[in-house]
């Protein structure tokens, strides 16, 4: 259409020539127009549908490729939204991790503050253990050395064969707590003696010398044969009244004068009598002899300890009274004492002696 009235208009635009005279037209151009005419018609109207088509399709195309644009900026904006709100959650999410990271490389720091001083904690307590450890092995070692040393002067002096074992087992048992395999040698040499002195005779000289120092402590008390038998003479009351008191003076004087001469009654023809003096070194001497058959009883002197005691049995039995219950139980005890074995070879325990202060001498040239 836009073209069909451009055609139609141009004719009139054009300028009119003035001054030529207006001849008529020849008969044939008016049929000529009217023929051109409708030819133009026929093809413009095709060209103007498929303008038509064209601007719909266009327009078509153009709503169809706005609205998906729409549809698409919609969805990029959601898209957009959900990605700025994933990026504040990320960001919030990576400002914890931040603060996390930096909490734990803070007690990361602390643990590793620790860590070394911990080392150096266990650095120190290792070397105060070997110090230690090589110190208590050394307090061990002057124990037992002192322990056996003690055991050894008991069996020497005493025959303290139970001591010694005891001695012997508690410094055994001491080595064998520590668990140390340098000191299996020495343990070697104490399991030994131990079962030396399992085997050897068991004399208690501890508990013969201990009844004997009880017999000493008690001789004091025991009681003599003529005091037990001597009769004691009353007194002569008078009555009551003037005449008391010449009387008293009368007794009083017949008490001295009965001191001057003693009349005792004697049971048996073979007791000794003597006078009240006597008794003291009587007791004295009986004392004595008995700390005498001690002293033999620890130098294991069989012969001087029987002659000792059967000595002090004679005396016994000849000044005291062999009634009192005392007497016989001293007199029991004496039999006893007599009748046992103080002979008897004691082993000794040199070796393990020898054995502790060798390994204390070994051990401490090794510590050097």
């Amino acid at each position: 259409m836009t073209e069909s009235n451009t055609d139609s208009a141009q004719p009139a635009a054009e300028p009119i020539p003035p001054a030529e005279p207006v001849s008529a037209p020849p008969p044939e151009e008016p049929s000529g127009r009217n023929e051109r005419e409708p030819a133009a018609g026929t093809w413009r109207l095709p060209v103007l549908l498929v303008l038509l088509v064209a601007i719909a399709a266009v327009g078509w195309q153009w709503y169809d490729t706005r609205s998906r644009i729409e549809s698409i900026r919609e969805e990029i904006a959601q898209r957009l939204r959900a990605s700025d709100s994933s990026a504040d959650e990320s960001r919030v999410l990576a400002k914890q991790a931040l603060e996390g990271l930096r909490e734990t490389q803070s007690k990361l720091s602390v643990l590793e503050n620790k860590i070394v001083e911990s080392q150096s904690q266990q650095v120190a307590l290792e070397s105060l253990y070997q110090d230690l450890s090589r110190n208590r092995d050394e307090w061990a070692l002057a124990e037992i050395e002192q322990m056996l040393t003690l055991a050894s002067q008991q069996l020497q002096l005493a025959g303290n064969v139970q001591a010694a074992l005891l001695a012997l087992r508690t410094a055994e048992g001491r080595l064998a707590r520590s668990d140390r395999p340098q000191f299996v040698a020495l343990r070697r040499v104490l399991n030994r003696d131990i079962e030396r002195l399992k085997a050897a005779p068991n004399v208690d000289i501890t508990g013969m010398a201990l009844r004997l120092d009880h017999l000493i402590s008690h001789v004091d008390t025991l009681p003599l044969h003529f005091d037990t038998r001597m009769q004691a003479t009353p007194n002569p009351v008078g009555p009551a009244g003037a005449g008391a008191d010449w009387r008293r003076v009368l007794a009083e004087v017949w008490g001295e004068l009965k001191q001057l001469v003693r009349i005792r009654i004697v049971d048996k023809p073979d007791a000794a009598l003597l006078a009240p003096e006597q008794a003291y070194f009587l007791r004295q001497n009986l004392q004595l002899r008995l700390l005498d058959a001690r002293q033999a009883l620890l130098v294991r002197d069989p012969e001087r300890f029987r002659a000792d005691l059967e000595t002090a049995q004679t005396w016994i039995k000849r000044y005291y009274d062999g009634d009192a219950k005392s007497i016989v139980n001293a007199l029991t005890t004496l039999k006893q004492l007599a009748a046992a074995s103080i002979d008897v070879e004691t082993p000794n325990i040199d070796d393990s002696l020898a054995a502790v202060r060798n390994f204390k001498v070994s051990h401490e040239k090794a510590q050097r």
